[in-house]
């Protein structure tokens, strides 16, 4: 198949058609943006439910991801008339932007076709965009951390969820980082999420002191400590979604884990090429993510006693 030819695909009854669907955008393993479009298909479900219904930024590569990178809030003018978005408010320069809002698989092709590779969505739903229903703890190794140091504070991190009693789900964030997103209840805005993410971070930092930082300023912090990120909860900031392709020569994928696997899954082997045989075999591990959302009145109560501002 050339670059320049075009293909139809079939996405729940829509037809989505993929131009340049020989062009190469991983060129590690020499995956073509068809290819990005059979992983999709393959991890719909997944990609779906990690999506459904948030303001999502896309990150595009439209020549590969060798090539430039653009971030696009805004769905551009000409999508077809079944794509859905969400409108959102950016106070900071009084603009709004209609952002894709994905209910089905059909959309994320569309989102193929427009070079998309990363899909980066909100922590909140349409519903009601300023009141996040997900509080991400987004573990991030600073440049000499190990990935042993890595999964020692996610267990942390699961011992202080579980103490809470909370139920937190893990996923690789396609680097070098570990994700767990924790459904809430949408009562609270971003400034008490984030008071409360930033709550749990110093709780995990007093329990492993040798390992974690919550140091804002990265020239403060230890280059082999694990930097919780509670800021990734604070108002249109994003991380991949779970089954994300990530912008990376070798087409790393942020992927769903049990916790029994965090020890034993290593982040770049979860790739395009082999997460789909994994869907398969195991379906979407983080199918009753929904099911249980969690209050914050405990953790905010914890931002108080530490006195811990937004």
């Amino acid at each position: 198949m050339g670059t320049d030819d075009a293909v139809e695909l079939d996405v729940g009854g829509r037809t989505v058609r993929l131009t340049h669907p020989g062009r190469v955008y991983f060129p590690a393993r020499g995956e073509t943006k068809l290819d990005l479009a059979r992983y999709y298909l393959a991890v719909g479900e997944g990609i779906v439910r990690a999506l459904y219904e948030r303001p999502c930024m896309m990150h595009r590569f439209p020549s590969g991801v060798a090539g430039e990178k653009v971030h696009q809030k805004r769905v551009p003018r000409g999508a077809p008339p079944w794509l859905e978005t969400v409108r959102v408010h950016f106070p900071r320069y009084d603009r709004t932007a209609d952002e894709l809002c994905v209910t089905e698989l059909a959309h994320v092709l569309w989102a193929v076709q427009m070079s998309t590779v990363e899909f980066h969505p909100w922590n909140s739903r349409r519903a009601d965009t300023e009141r996040p229903d997900e509080w991400r703890i987004d573990l991030d190794p600073m440049p000499e951390c190990g990935l042993d140091r890595v999964r020692r504070v996610a267990h942390v991190a699961h011992e202080v969820l579980t103490e809470l009693g909370m139920r937190g789900w893990p996923k690789t964030s396609g680097g070098r980082g570990l994700h767990i997103f924790v459904r809430i209840e949408p009562r609270w805005d971003f400034a008490d999420v984030r008071r409360a993410a930033h709550a749990f971070a110093v709780e995990v930092e007093r329990r492993a002191p040798a390992d974690v930082t919550t140091r804002w300023w990265r020239r403060d912090r230890d280059p082999a400590a694990v930097f919780v990120d509670y800021n990734q909860n604070a108002r249109d900031h994003t991380v991949a979604a779970a089954y994300s392709v990530r912008g990376v020569p070798e087409a790393t994928v942020s992927t769903p884990l049990r916790w029994d696997e965090v020890d034993d899954v290593h982040p770049r082997d979860c790739t395009i090429e082999t997460v789909p045989a994994r869907f398969a075999e195991l379906g979407d591990v983080h199918q009753d993510i929904d099911h249980l959302a969690h209050p914050l009145d405990e953790l905010l109560a914890w931002a108080d006693r530490d006195g811990l501002d937004t």
